[in-house]
């Protein structure tokens, strides 16, 4: 099970990865057009910075079953209203 819980946390690194450079590409965009965001990009941004959230998050449930002896596939995406509602 280690191999497999440590493929799935590195697929979600993966991800992560994966959103931050797409996240990094916008905002060198919004700043090549002297700050102003167009509204898709504005929403897409909104959209990589929840995910990220989302992925962040799950990482963290993960590693902390894994920790305390529970199986870290219990760990489960929560809804961006519940992530974004925590306190950093």
């Amino acid at each position: 099970m280690d191999n497999q819980d440590n493929q799935d946390n590195q697929d979600i690194l993966e991800n992560i990865k994966s959103l931050v450079e797409e996240e990094r590409e916008l905002r060198e965009g919004v700043r090549g057009t002297g700050g102003s965001v167009h509204a898709p990009d504005a929403a897409r941004l909104r959209h990589i910075e929840e995910s990220l959230d989302q992925c962040w998050d799950l990482l963290r449930q993960r590693r902390a079953k894994k920790e305390s002896g529970e199986n870290p596939d219990d760990a489960a995406e929560r809804p961006v209203s519940e992530v974004e509602g925590y306190r950093q």
